[in-house]
């Protein structure tokens, strides 16, 4: 089971896994072998609400970072999510058409959405946030959005 970095903002309690890393988005990436299954951080998942449905690229997709992964619809919105990483969809969450509930459940567990076969993991790395550098950029997207309200 993967480590956690935690912080409180207003009332909210987010947990950054310390296996993963993140853009800036929100999504994570956790290296399996010579593959990488990508997720929502819990604090994307809280941001965005209940999810009620989830809408991720068939297996066989050919992604460039940045290209949409998946779509998520919940109560408040609708986020369209864009891969951490280029490569190709190999394994798409089963669980996601019959139980989406589970992005909000256990985000980096069992709420995960698609393992992918990275075309070029370490520049990809590269461009992505370790465990530590995410939960500041986290920190302060939730800290402006406490200000909003």
């Amino acid at each position: 089971m993967a480590d956690f970095l935690e912080t409180t903002v207003d009332k909210f309690i987010f947990r950054v896994a310390t296996d993963c890393h993140y853009n800036s988005e929100g999504l994570w990436v956790r290296q399996v072998g010579d593959q990488v299954r990508v997720g929502l951080s819990d604090f994307l998942q809280q941001r965005s609400g209940d999810v009620a449905f989830v809408e991720i690229k068939p297996e066989g997709t050919i992604l460039s970072a940045g290209d949409e992964v998946a779509v998520i619809e919940t109560i408040k919105v609708n986020v369209s999510l864009t891969s951490p990483v280029s490569g190709k969809v190999i394994e798409v969450n089963p669980a996601m058409e019959m139980t989406p509930e589970a992005i909000n459940q256990d985000p980096y567990g069992n709420g995960w959405l698609a393992v992918i076969e990275p075309s070029n993991w370490e520049a990809d790395l590269a461009q992505l946030l370790d465990a530590q550098a995410y939960l500041t950029l986290m920190k302060g997207q939730a800290e402006e959005e406490m200000k909003k309200q």
